[in-house]
C-alpha cells in the first residue's frame, strides 16, 4: 500500500515561550482531524538520544566544549531521523518535533558561536537535509522569557546561561525565520495560552487540504 508521506512540524523557541502547552494542544487539534501524529523532542526522542539528552543538559557539565555540544546535539538528531522520524513520515503519519535542525543554528550557532556552514554541512549528513513542512517560533522576549522559566525547578546547562547567551539565540531564531519565510511562522508568545494556540492553529490549517 502507498502511503502519502506524513507532514513534518516543528516548534521552536527560547526559554519559556510555551512550548510544552502548546504542544499539548496542537496534539490535541491535529488528532481531531483524525491524523495518526507522533509526537517527539531534541535531543532526545529514542533511547539513544535521551541518553545524549541527559550529558547535553547535566548542569555538571560545564566544561563540554562547543563543539562537543554541537555534534552531540546531531548525534541524537541523525537516530532521531533514522529511528522516528523518516518511518513515520514514510507511513503517512505526521510528525510534531519539540525542536529540530533550526535550535541548532539558534543555540550552537547563535548562543555559542560555532559557524553557521559548519551546522549545514552536519545537517546535510547527520539528517540528509531533512526540514519540516512547517516550523512554528514562538518569540518573546528574553527576559520575559526567563521570568517564566524561572519557576520550574533547578536549571539545566543551558538554562543557567546568562541573559547575552538568550538574546543571541532569539536573534538567530528570527533571522533563521526572516530566511526561511516559506517554512516558518512567527507566533507572538506573549499572549495567552488560548491565542497563541489559535495562532498556531491557523499557520497549520493548509496542512489539512480540504479538512476538517
Amino acid at each position: 500500500m502507498n502511503h502519502e508521506r506524513g507532514k513534518f512540524i516543528s516548534l521552536e523557541g527560547g526559554e519559556g515561550a510555551g512550548k510544552s502547552t502548546l504542544l499539548a494542544g496542537l496534539r490535541a487539534c491535529i488528532e481531531r482531524h483524525g491524523v495518526d501524529l507522533v509526537l517527539t523532542r531534541e535531543p532526545g526522542g529514542t533511547e539513544l538520544g535521551e541518553a545524549v539528552r541527559a550529558i547535553v543538559l547535566d548542569p555538571a557539565r560545564r566544561n563540554m566544549a562547543a563543539e562537543t555540544e554541537l555534534l552531540l546535539m546531531f548525534a541524537s538528531r541523525a537516530q532521531l531521523v533514522r529511528e522516528v522520524i523518516e518511518p513515520a513520515l514514510a507511513a503517512g503519519r505526521w510528525v510534531l518535533c519539540d525542536r529540530f535542525t533550526d535550535a541548532s543554528y539558534a543555540y550552537q550557532g547563535g548562543g555559542r558561536g560555532q559557524p553557521a556552514e559548519r551546522i549545514a554541512a552536519l545537517e546535510q549528513w547527520a539528517t540528509g537535509g531533512l526540514a519540516p513542512d512547517i516550523t512554528l517560533l514562538l518569540d518573546l522576549p528574553v527576559a520575559t522569557g526567563r521570568a517564566r522559566a524561572a519557576g520550574r525547578g533547578d536549571a539545566d546547562r543551558i538554562e543557567v546561561e546568562a541573559d547575552a547567551f538568550f538574546e543571541r539565540v532569539r536573534s538567530a531564531y528570527r533571522a533563521r525565520a526572516a530566511a526561511h519565510p516559506g517554512r516558518f511562522r512567527l507566533i507572538d508568545a506573549n499572549g495567552s495560552p488560548a491565542d497563541v494556540l489559535r495562532a498556531a492553529e491557523e499557520a497549520i490549517a493548509h496542512l489539512f487540504g480540504a479538512a476538517p
